[in-house]
């Protein structure tokens, strides 16, 4: 934007020292204000400040390491201290107060009553300016993003309504805002007349207090956006729609997101494949694994909501920008993609005409999509983090080789593993203390029932030796009171998360959801999920680490997931150039 340049001065003009010394204001600026000044309606001149507050932001230039140093606020409020100009009075109260620095707006104030110029009503009593108690949001059906509508009165009786788009689609961020001469029924009702003709629209009461959450939390996660978002409105209404948000009551409620548990995608994907949509999708499993990572992880965190602008990110970005897998495997996705909005729309009531706008993002994107996945283009997380300059691919391959080292326990494991099935070995009573030996073999016999029932060998295996290694390792874990049936639960959950029994994605081994585990023990997942950082601690593992995802031993690894382990460790040491 080319309000951000600031007009350098002269090389050879003399440096400026005291206030007095320093020029006025450029012409232009000053003819702004003037106009600004003699016009009826307030916005005119708090649109100028805003603007001028925007222009100077430190948010925007010590965010970031590498950002081009901008113009100064301080320097600013300098060069119109030194200009005892009526119209430089008028939009240093309308900076002073917009820009919520106290100490400010009292050197300021004090400026203006030395100089003696006097100033509008409400521009002069400005501080008293008052929210509205209500405040309203507009939605879509489709959710791409709210509009947030806010409300002040000024001294005088004059209403400023803000308009604060929040794209979901960004992150959940501030894209466009702007303000409106007018109170807030004039413009909800002018929302509401245009939402005749859409019935996809909907206006609703928000609290207000909820109302500068939501605001609040998506201006400041778009000032730490690098590059910065910059719009025709934003962010040169960022300091104005701040000031009347900061009017706002606070304690409100942000945008919550809903946690989807393994059990509620479970259950998700149970409905898909039960419905008519799913016909002609069957071995899609780890692509329907995917639409919903992807729904899960953005934004509103929402695997069931989809639109065209939502089909364009997956198809055309983050599919094809951080997903590794095989070409054959990924150029399947935008037929159940097809398959999976339907079911979603449906199951959601959205109109079959939106229904049909999203099918028409996936035929528009589906050519360029084929393209990407069959492109020399990095399709991993090094491609985003090398083109971001913060890591190079070879330094993050050596990273992930570590971390494989550290999941089968050391790099002289991992050059020694090997993929082969665990064998079919008894419980190793020996190193078990005998005064544990009872409430061992309750757990023993409940983890063999269940591997029998719902798992295989290899399995009762690795379940074996984990329980047989807590027991030795610290044999408390045994003498305190507990139920055998949620040790048994959390046992199996471990060694299912190290392997991974639960990843729909996964290929060879058994599946299983967690839901279908817990409830053959019959406990509940956050029991077994507290249960398992005793366990965890037993034999070294992270605590806190409740996943269970990293055991520390190749001990507890089946075939197919050391197997799995093999082909990453030699894809990444290519990627590094380590020799073998």
């Amino acid at each position: 934007m080319s309000t951000r340049k600031r007009t350098p001065r002269h090389p050879d003009s003399p440096a400026r020292t005291t206030r007095d010394a320093q020029p006025p204001p450029e012409t232009d600026l000053l003819d702004r204000i003037a106009g600004a000044l003699e016009d009826d309606d307030p916005l005119s001149l708090l649109a100028t400040a805003s603007t001028l507050l925007a222009i100077t932001d430190p948010r925007d230039h010590e965010q970031f390491a590498d950002a081009a140093p901008g113009p100064d606020r301080d320097e600013l409020v300098e060069s119109f201290l030194a200009a005892p100009l009526p119209e430089i009075s008028a939009v240093l109260a309308a900076l002073a107060c917009l820009s919520g620095d106290d100490v400010l707006r009292r050197r300021v104030h004090r400026e203006i009553a030395r100089r003696g110029h006097p100033l509008p009503d409400w521009l002069s009593g400005l501080a008293r300016a008052t929210a509205e108690p209500r405040a309203f949001e507009v939605t879509h059906t489709l959710r791409d993003g709210d509009n947030v509508l806010i409300s002040v009165t000024l001294p005088g009786g004059h209403q400023l309504t803000a308009v604060v788009y929040i794209d979901h689609n960004m992150g959940t961020m501030v894209k466009d805002a702007f303000a409106l001469s007018g109170s807030l029924e004039d413009v909800v009702g002018q929302l509401e007349a245009a939402a005749v003709a859409d019935p996809d629209m909907t206006a609703r009461p928000l609290d207000p207090a909820d109302a500068r959450a939501r605001i609040g939390e998506a201006a400041e996660l778009t000032a730490m956006t690098y590059p910065p978002i910059e719009t025709d409105t934003w962010p040169s209404s960022r300091a104005l729609v701040e000031w009347m948000t900061g009017l706002l009551p606070p304690g409100g409620t942000g945008y919550e997101v809903p946690e989807w548990s393994d059990e509620d995608l479970d259950d998700l994907t149970e409905r898909f494949r039960a419905s008519r949509f799913a016909e002609g999708t069957d071995g899609t499993g780890g692509l329907l694994a995917l639409l919903m990572s992807f729904g899960t992880e953005q934004s509103l965190g929402d695997p069931m909501r989809w639109s065209p602008v939502a089909v364009e990110i997956l198809l055309a970005d983050w599919v094809p920008r951080t997903v590794v897998a095989d070409v054959v495997f990924l150029a399947q996705l935008p037929d159940l993609l097809r398959a999976f909005i339907r079911f979603c729309h449906h199951e959601r009531g959205v109109r079959a005409g939106l229904t049909e706008e999203t099918l028409a993002a996936v035929d528009e994107y589906e050519a360029a999509y084929q393209q990407l996945i069959r492109s020399d283009r990095a399709q991993d997380p090094a491609g985003i983090l090398e083109a971001m300059g913060v890591i190079s691919d070879v330094d993050l391959a050596e990273i992930m080789l570590e971390d494989l080292a550290h999941a089968v326990g050391g790099e002289a494991a991992l050059n020694e593993l090997d993929a082969d099935p665990l064998p079919d070995e008894p419980f190793a009573w020996e190193t078990v203390p005998a005064d544990v030996h009872g409430r061992v073999g309750e757990v023993l016999e409940l983890v063999d029932r269940c591997c029998a029932e719902l798992l295989d060998t290899e399995y009762r295996t690795a379940c074996r030796r984990l329980l047989c290694d807590i027991a030795t390792g610290d044999p408390a874990v045994f003498r305190r009171r507990g139920k055998a049936t949620t040790a048994a639960a959390a046992l199996c959950w471990l060694v299912g998360k190290a392997n991974p029994l639960f990843d729909r994605e996964a290929g060879t081994g058994p599946h299983l959801a967690v839901k279908h585990l817990t409830a053959h023990f019959g406990v509940s997942t956050g029991s077994v999920s507290q249960r398992s950082e005793a366990l965890l601690r037993a034999v070294g593992a992270d605590p806190h680490d409740v996943g269970g995802k990293d055991l520390g031993s190749a001990r507890y690894l089946t075939g197919p997931q050391r197997a799995r382990i093999l082909t990453a460790r030699d894809r990444l040491r290519e990627r590094a150039g380590t020799p073998d």
